[in-house]
């Protein structure tokens, strides 16, 4: 498994995780068949992206913009990497800042495998992705 691969099945891992600690996923009681059917998606994709299988773009753009239109308050949970990886209609939730930063990055990490270098996909890529301003008050 590449560094690559490995840092966005982290992220999906993660995203999954964020999100069933939330209200609506977190009380059988307040399940919806909607946030069930979700939470399915997530795990499919998970799954998929884990086993290298292609089908696993397709149900990630599926589960990211269920998720952005059905759940737009948790979406800060899931990191804007998968928003890129899946691309599609995901990509419309990118600003156009971050869509030139992704660009870069995908650009440096074809430029090395084309080399066969080994690198840390994350610390290129902490190298090119300006982490968010935050505004104070």
């Amino acid at each position: 498994m590449t560094s690559y691969h490995h840092f966005h099945l982290n992220l999906l891992k993660l995203g999954y995780n964020n999100l069933i600690k939330q209200p609506s996923f977190n009380q059988p009681d307040n399940y919806s068949p909607e946030s069930e059917e979700l939470l399915a998606l997530f795990r499919e994709c998970i799954e998929l992206y884990e086993a290298h299988s292609p089908d696993a773009f397709e149900t990630g753009q599926s589960l990211m913009v269920r998720l952005v239109r059905a759940y737009p308050q948790y979406t800060p949970l899931m990191a804007r990497d998968l928003l890129w990886l899946f691309a599609g209609e995901c990509i419309h939730y990118l600003a156009d800042e971050e869509i030139i930063q992704f660009q870069q990055l995908d650009e440096a990490r074809y430029e090395r495998e084309q080399r066969n270098d080994e690198y840390d996909y994350l610390a290129l890529r902490n190298s090119i992705i300006e982490a968010p301003t935050e505004t104070k008050h």
